[in-house]
């Protein structure tokens, strides 16, 4: 824990934020470094001759400008200057690097010519209202019966009322945790997690706890240990492949989860985004659970990139507050594109184009064994990416360099750990977002890389 201590004769009011101010000049300035432990509250609090509360708000403004994270029992951390803006993919696509950062679908031209299809099924027969309404309820009735019809096909039932359709699962997360958990709350998430997660969670002021994980998974008794001392209000999980370890979550996991969640009343966010994709998934938590989950079924990633959308369903008792959390962050989804997506589902071409996906991912996991051999990584066989542990004492941030050295992108798995216990060095490679030809030459240089054995990255001078 480092000793710095702010200077109480430099405070002004208000306090907390003159109190912030002061932390931030010291990481801009290197005084506090990157992972440097911060006082707890009272200490500092006590030191300063401040109201714990008042430190507590300052702490939750770092938090909320991306400086620190706080971590339930183990205290708060600085993330250092530019760790809100770290993604996990390169922003743009330079030429000739082989994109393997970035979590896409497989494309082909045959995507495209669907979409312009599409719309011009849109231009003869969007509805008046998709145009010209403001209100979601002028809009959006017709598109949650179909919402329902689709969910119902999965096993889970609801009522129109209950499903917000949303630009993607990002918004639907937003609104959903913004529903589940007041600011300073915390929420449970698995030691790997959404990459989104964690500035989401600092921009809304709630507090992140990652729970010991296994190859299926978070683990229900180090959840009941977290859960024990009541300082979380919600699960966040991504049971169905499109977690960073591409696993699926079995149907005993689940219930023993569920059985957590009841013991202290935890309302569970279920980001099921690849849902009918995966053919053989068990039951969603929506099903096992329907009085405390909050599911989101996503579309984007199961047809192609263009169709961004989502179903956010909740349970009854939070749909009107789920309802209004998505008023105010994003009002409704666009309008037209959820005419396409009704139109698609109703004339089955959503199935169809999810069943192309997975017969497609089922041919690049069959390249990318043929490249890695005996070191293909655990994973379900239609995951869009892999998970790759680390060998011969390579660090995430040395092998994404010598990668993009070596003309391929990659995400260091840094971007999706919520939590340092259990530890290990690894990196996520998206199987979806080259041509099949690009992502071999892009795989066997990633293994010859995890082959070799790291040195220093020169410069030219």
């Amino acid at each position: 824990m480092t000793n710095w201590m702010p200077d109480p004769a430099l405070l002004r009011r208000p306090a907390y934020f003159s109190l912030a101010e002061q932390f931030a000049r010291a990481i801009e300035s290197g005084v506090l470094p990157t992972g440097a432990r911060l006082m707890p509250h009272r200490k500092l609090a006590d030191g300063l001759g401040l109201s714990v509360q008042t430190v507590s708000r300052a702490y939750e403004e770092l938090i909320r400008r991306g400086l620190i994270v706080g971590e339930i029992g183990r205290g708060s951390f600085v993330l250092g200057l530019g760790a809100e803006a770290r993604q996990p993919y390169l922003p743009e696509r330079p030429g000739q690097v082989v994109d393997l950062s970035i979590l896409k679908p497989v494309v082909e031209d045959m995507h495209l010519l669907r979409i312009r299809e599409g719309f011009a099924w849109l231009a003869e027969n969007m509805a008046a209202s998709s145009a010209l309404s403001f209100r979601p309820n002028m809009v959006m009735p017709y598109h949650r019966q179909v919402a329902v019809n689709w969910l119902a096909g999965q096993g889970i039932e609801t009522n129109p009322v209950n499903i917000s359709i949303t630009n993607g699962a990002t918004p639907a997360i937003t609104a959903a945790l913004m529903s589940v958990a007041p600011m300073g709350a915390g929420i449970a998430v698995e030691a790997l997690t959404h990459h989104s997660i964690m500035p989401l969670c600092s921009y809304l002021g709630l507090h992140l706890e990652g729970v010991a994980i296994d190859a299926e998974g978070m683990r229900p008794d180090a959840l009941d240990a977290v859960a024990r001392h009541g300082a979380i209000r919600s699960i966040y999980l991504q049971p169905n492949v499109i977690n960073p370890l591409a696993a699926q979550m079995g149907q005993d996991r689940r219930n023993e989860l569920v059985e957590v969640a009841r013991r202290y009343d935890l309302m569970i966010i279920e980001n099921d985004i690849l849902n009918v994709m995966i053919a053989d998934r068990p039951p969603a938590f929506a099903t096992l659970a329907p009085e405390r989950v909050l599911h989101i079924c996503g579309f984007t990633k199961i047809t192609l990139p263009g169709l961004r959308l989502a179903y956010l369903t909740a349970p009854a008792r939070l749909a009107t507050t789920v309802a209004n959390r998505h008023l105010v962050s994003n009002w409704m989804a666009t309008p037209p594109m959820v005419d396409l997506l009704s139109h698609w589902i109703t004339d089955g071409t959503v199935a169809q184009l999810a069943a192309w996906q997975r017969t497609a991912l089922g041919q690049r996991h069959a390249v990318a064994s043929q490249v890695f051999g005996k070191a293909m990584p655990p994973c379900h066989p239609h995951s869009l990416h892999l998970w790759l542990p680390l060998t011969n004492n390579w660090t995430e941030d040395g092998f994404v360099a010598k990668a993009r050295q070596q003309g391929v992108a990659i995400a260091s798995g840094g971007s999706f750990r919520a939590t340092e216990k259990g530890r290990y060095e690894a990196v996520r490679i998206s199987l979806g977002s080259a041509g099949e030809e690009e992502l071999r030459r892009g795989l066997e240089i990633v293994a010859t890389i995890l082959a070799d054995e790291p040195e220093v990255l020169m410069t030219p001078i």
